[in-house]
């Protein structure tokens, strides 16, 4: 199980894990974002671990990886906005 670090949980591998508040610590936003990501599918819920008080916790690759589909998304309505 990961280990508690102040960034979020890191496990034996060196990958960090990040409930959703901590996931909005880690990136600035706020957790009704990281919420929002989960909803709109850019961070999958199926593919979340669960810490030991039954949180979901995504790691930093995942995390990343939604703020970058985010972002896209944003462009793109943007774009079409135009």
């Amino acid at each position: 199980m990961p280990h508690t670090t102040e960034a979020g949980r890191e496990d034996a591998d060196g990958n960090l894990w990040f409930t959703i508040r901590e996931a909005a610590d880690f990136t600035g936003r706020d957790p009704q974002t990281i919420y929002s990501w989960e909803r709109r599918g850019h961070l999958n819920r199926a593919a979340a671990a669960v810490d030991e008080r039954g949180h979901r916790i995504y790691s930093q690759q995942q995390i990343a990886a939604a703020e970058r589909r985010a972002r896209q998304n944003t462009a793109v309505v943007r774009r079409i906005a135009r």
